[in-house]
């Protein structure tokens, strides 16, 4: 393990690749730290200090900004945008034809995706900028019942203060998309999910040292030991697969023998990722986000009763119908997803194209139908996995009373592990390029 870790920084290429990919996760870091204009800093870091758990979307968005959102640093509104408009352009590939089309057309049609997305995200980064510099400078970034400090997060509000806000946070976004595609070309690993996985692995040290100094140590090793345990979970489920045999028949092309490999296809657990979870998320903390616009109360003094039941039932992380809610989404959400990125007809014809076939199933539609059959059953071990880690936090939330950022549990341990797992195996892969042995064994 030790020579393979020495290995890596006597490769020339492979140091410089991973000496590039540590100088913009620095440089990304630097920015969550540095304030938007016009934004009182100390007020801020006041509020921050003394709010109370952050519940639903916005604390994932935080979760994925690496803090910078509650502080209104330049990269506040992070890799959100981005994700957020990958998924709408997948999800747009089952509306709209062209957009299928172009998937399909390879390197050519991918990358014309790929520059709709970087649209798509400025588009939402304006959007969502906008909403952050209002709800900011009417006071409601933290909630209502904080100290003062939280009604005064401007030293400026006039109209071209906040464009200039809204500015800076838009090149922000535009800035680290930037980043995670210098990483992708010249670095090492995926530069967007390294970005996604520097931000939360940034928000570790803050939430342990946190349980430490509100608990007792007793309460910290114990979560240190379930966090072990839960990350060994998560490996083992990641790196779990269905592999389906399939069969191509020999074929002549001119004085050529091609085919009559074996190979398989190979079918996750948990193909969904972490999007079901940011999807149950985002509809969950509509509700509350209705509520917390409706909260004038009528002539007599009083708030409307969905009002104080949405507030009751659905924004505390810790209530039992929450989380049966956040679990029952979860997994829906899992089978649609999964759904929409794996169509077996499609794998069905492509393998009767090239000559494929799985043995004991007829090619076509019987194919089609097995592989759906296969996918339905793998996916519900895979959507009950998912709902249950998703649950991790709010259960720390209910019985120690971490907050909902707990380190070992829900998107953050997953893209932890996802990430970390993809890119140890780009680095190895690179190894075994120069060397018989890799960073694995």
């Amino acid at each position: 393990m030790f020579s393979a870790i020495a290995r890596i920084f006597r490769t020339p290429d492979l140091r410089r690749k991973i000496g590039f990919t540590l100088l913009i996760i620095a440089i990304y870091r630097l920015g969550a730290h540095i304030p938007a204009p016009f934004v009182d800093f100390p007020n801020v870091q006041a509020c921050v200090a003394s709010a109370s758990t952050s519940e639903g979307l916005l604390s994932l968005v935080n979760l994925f900004s690496g803090g910078a959102l509650l502080q209104l640093s330049i990269f506040a509104l992070g890799v959100m945008p981005y994700i957020t408009a990958t998924i709408i352009t997948q999800l747009l590939r089952v509306v709209i034809p062209h957009f299928e089309t172009l998937y399909k057309e390879g390197q050519a049609g991918q990358a014309k995706l790929t520059q709709y997305t970087r649209y798509l995200t400025i588009a939402l980064a304006l959007l969502q900028s906008t909403t952050l510099v209002t709800v900011a400078r009417t006071g409601q970034l933290f909630g209502t019942g904080g100290p003062a400090a939280c009604e005064n997060l401007l030293t400026n509000t006039a109209w071209w203060a906040q464009l200039m806000m809204i500015i800076t946070l838009t090149a922000g976004t535009g800035l680290i998309m930037w980043f995670a595609e210098l990483v992708t070309e010249r670095g090492i690993g995926n530069g967007m999910s390294l970005l996604i996985f520097t931000s939360i692995a940034a928000g570790f040290p803050a939430s342990m040292w946190a349980i430490w100094t509100a608990k007792s140590p007793e309460v910290f090793f114990l979560v240190l030991a379930v966090g072990i345990l839960v990350v060994a979970l998560v490996v083992f489920v990641e790196q779990s697969q269905r592999r389906i045999p399939v069969q191509y028949a020999k074929r002549m092309v001119g004085r050529r023998t091609y085919g009559g490999t074996n190979t398989y296809i190979p079918i996750k657990v948990n193909m969904a990722g972490v999007v079901p979870v940011i999807f149950a998320s985002s509809l969950l903390y509509l509700p509350a986000l209705i509520a917390q616009f409706n909260q004038n109360p009528d002539k007599d003094g009083n708030i409307p009763g969905w009002v104080i039941w949405i507030q009751t039932y659905l924004v505390k992380g810790d209530h039992p119908l929450y989380m049966i809610l956040y679990f029952l989404l979860i997994v829906g959400f899992t089978f649609f997803y999964v759904a929409i990125t794996f169509n077996p007809v499609e794998v069905a014809d492509n393998m009767k194209k090239y000559g494929g076939f799985i043995p004991g199933i007829r090619a076509g539609k019987p194919t089609s139908d097995y592989l759906e059959y296969v996918i339905n059953r793998i996916t519900t071990p895979g959507a009950i996995y998912l709902g249950l880690v998703a649950l991790l936090p709010l259960i720390a939330l209910a019985t120690v009373g971490a907050n909902q950022n707990f380190p070992f549990g829900g998107a953050s341990i997953l893209i932890i592990v996802g990430v970390g797992l993809e890119t140890v195996k780009q680095i190895d892969a690179q190894l075994q390029q120069r060397h018989y042995e890799g960073l694995l064994r």
